[in-house]
């Protein structure tokens, strides 16, 4: 009788044992997307091949809205006390408020070297935080859905004009204004959020508004200020796009494909909407600088893995992170999604190859990296984003002028920057 009560106690510590070791870890990822849309079923068909090949993971997708939906949910939750999830994808360039709020960990202890050396080198120029600007901070997040700026060009109205792609401010300008009607903007500059269309034209001038170092801006360089007047111009001068402040990202594409703007500087996030749409042959480069080259600005969003999550579903989430960034995901996200591939090698694989055969534009866009400047991204950065977005957004409708504007953005943001020094 004893040795049959033993008996069923070892079969039951056994069976504790078993159901024990296969728990599933949920691994969820708050995503900035508000719609269903054809990215939330790849995303969604990522985790299901995931899943398949890795018993007891459950991968759980939460989409959020926009990115600042996205971080504002996650420090909300943090703050709370609430279980955050395990991987978010965030800007890259909220990487310092994130980390001074604590509600990310470090991702040394993951990531490889190997690993990390085959990601295309601009892609993790924000990845780090660093208050040195030296190079050598610790990893925080891993470029996932990443963009540039780009300026794009309805080459069948180029050649009626009997006009070349502008190689330089000049010639944007002279092009935008020749083909300009009164059914047809010459070029659209949406700057609903102004900083990121306004870096490709301070670098162009001389000037990135950033460093290397999370304290220092430029606002006030002199090239900077005389990019800014640029865009001015190409209104009050050239009469070539609209005047004063137009909140019109979500429609430029449209304004592209529909023939009523020939040209828009919009992301390289748009390039597969208007690969699959345009009936009229177009091109992409980087922004004309101002006595030539090609300038553009790395945007977009990293993964970036919550503090205070237990050791099992952190090592899930980032095993997870490697399946995702593989190269023949990342090429495949591409392609599907319109974002930058941000392996070297995936540009090796046939798909990719393939594809680029078929659509020229994406080599066009992909050229464009080369010559991309390091995203806006400073300690405190909504504050000191916010700053450089109202002086901006002052001078375009007028009510001040740009060297001013520029010297007052200046002064506020280094008076908040001063702390971190």
């Amino acid at each position: 009788m004893k040795r049959s009560i033993l008996v069923v106690l070892v079969l039951l510590l056994l069976g504790a044992n078993i159901i024990s070791a296969q728990e599933t870890v949920t691994v969820e990822i708050y995503f900035p997307i508000s719609v269903d849309s054809p990215i939330t079923e790849i995303l969604n068909g990522y985790a299901e091949a995931y899943m398949s090949e890795n018993d007891g993971v459950e991968i759980v997708w939460s989409f959020e809205g926009g990115y600042g939906d996205v971080k504002n949910r996650l420090l909300t939750v943090a703050e709370g006390g609430g279980d955050v999830p395990a991987l978010a994808i965030m800007l890259a360039t909220d990487i310092y408020d994130l980390r001074n709020a604590e509600v990310i960990q470090s991702l040394d202890a993951f990531a490889s070297e190997d690993y990390l050396s085959d990601f295309v080198a601009a892609w993790l120029a924000n990845s780090y935080y660093d208050f040195d600007g030296d190079g050598t901070g610790e990893l925080y997040s891993v470029p996932f859905q990443r963009s540039t700026v780009l300026l794009y060009y309805n080459a069948d109205l180029l050649a009626d004009a009997g006009l070349d792609v502008p190689t330089n401010w000049e010639e944007l300008a002279t092009t935008a204004q020749a083909l300009t009607t009164d059914e047809r903007e010459g070029i659209l500059i949406p700057n609903s959020w102004p900083y990121w269309l306004f870096q490709p034209f301070a670098a162009g001038s001389g000037q990135n508004i950033v460093s290397d170092s999370d304290t220092e801006v430029f606002f006030n360089n002199d090239d900077v200020v005389e990019a800014l007047n640029f865009w001015v111009a190409l209104y009050e001068e050239y009469d070539a796009t609209p005047d004063g402040v137009q909140s019109n990202w979500g429609d430029a594409p449209g304004a592209f494909l529909d023939g009523s703007a020939a040209m828009i500087l919009h992301s390289s996030g748009s390039l597969r909407t208007i690969i699959d749409n345009a009936d009229f042959e177009f091109g992409v480069s980087g922004i004309p600088g101002q006595d030539g080259g090609s300038f553009t600005v790395t945007g977009g969003g990293n993964l970036y893995m919550s503090a205070d999550i237990d050791d099992a579903t952190a090592q899930a989430a980032w095993d997870f992170v490697e399946w995702l960034t593989a190269p023949e995901r990342t090429v495949d996200w591409s392609i599907n999604a319109g974002y930058y591939n941000t392996r070297e090698s995936g540009f090796e694989l046939d798909a990719w190859t393939a594809f680029s055969e078929e659509n020229p534009q994406v080599d066009e866009a992909r050229a464009t990296i080369d010559s991309a400047v390091r995203e806006f991204s400073v300690q405190s950065l909504g504050d000191i984003r916010n700053i450089l977005h109202a002086q901006i957004l002052a001078v375009l409708n007028g009510e001040t002028d740009a060297a001013s504007a520029m010297e007052q953005a200046q002064t506020e943001a280094e008076s908040i920057l001063s702390i971190f020094e």
